[in-house]
């Protein structure tokens, strides 16, 4: 059942998003060769907890880590190691916070160094693919409307579009209805309707869209060992459209990029 938030609880919701962003912003700066996600997963549960917020993952379904790290292959769910990370790897990270009793969660993948062309491409694409779907999260469209724009222009550059793994709504608790599929057909699924929200997360692979997973019951990798990337955001579908909860900026700050890719779904 869609759980409607008032714009009193998309309030809350867009304060307990923010602390995600500002915690991806923060571990922006770390993203250099030789660092460990087991350190930034401790970076991270230090700051959220400043935030007067508490790691959102951390023993939800016996996650037993604050970030979710996930190199190169990986594609969800890895967890941090001390393995130093090393010039040209990427590496998504997921975070989630809970303040206000409401959940925030998003991801942004991370270059580490310089990045290979194709490696830089399908970043581009896979951000692009999360932008394309949000603006199909609006008042008479259905779950399929975006999971098609999505899929639609990946395939058409020849990514695999991750069909186990899918957004979910968003609120109280971390996992609500509706699922949200990166890949569907137009007009199909549960309608879209006010005061909703949502974690959208494209998770788009180099190669093959197949996946498997790892003995340690959590780490999530392509079939074939090529890249994947993942980016996700926290929407409210405010007015009949679909107003952006979490924000890349801080991270774009901290990497000195400027971009106006959020503009148009921003309450201004």
């Amino acid at each position: 059942m869609i759980i409607p938030k008032t714009r009193e609880e998309i309030e809350l919701m867009r304060e307990s998003a923010l602390v995600v962003s500002r915690t991806l912003g923060m571990l922006a700066k770390e993203m250099k060769p030789g660092a460990t996600t087991n350190q930034l997963n401790k970076m991270a549960e230090d700051y959220i907890r400043s935030q007067d917020a508490i790691p959102g993952f951390l023993g939800l379904y016996g996650c037993p880590s604050t970030l979710l790290t996930s190199v190169n292959e990986a594609v969800v769910h890895g967890l941090p190691t001390d393995v130093p990370l090393k010039e040209g790897d990427i590496v998504a990270i997921d975070c989630g916070a809970i303040k206000n009793s409401f959940y925030g969660d998003h991801a942004y993948t991370f270059e580490v160094g310089e990045v290979s062309a194709e490696t830089k491409k399908l970043l581009k694409i896979t951000k692009e693919s999360l932008y394309i779907g949000i603006r199909e999260f609006k008042a008479g469209n259905r779950v399929g409307d975006v999971g098609f724009a999505i899929q639609n222009y990946c395939e058409a550059q020849g990514y695999g579009v991750v069909r186990e793994l899918v957004g979910h709504g968003l609120g109280r608790k971390m996992h609500e209805d509706p699922e949200m599929p990166n890949y569907g057909r137009r007009g199909r699924g549960k309608k879209f309707v006010e005061g909703m929200t949502i974690a959208l997360e494209p998770m788009i692979n180099l190669g093959t869209y197949k996946v498997k997973q790892l003995s340690d019951g959590w780490t999530i990798v392509t079939q074939d060992g090529q890249p994947s990337a993942h980016y996700e955001h926290n929407i409210a579908l405010v007015n009949g459209k679909p107003e952006l909860l979490s924000t890349f900026d801080y991270v774009y700050e901290a990497l000195g990029i400027v971009s106006d890719e959020e503009k148009e779904f921003r309450n201004i």
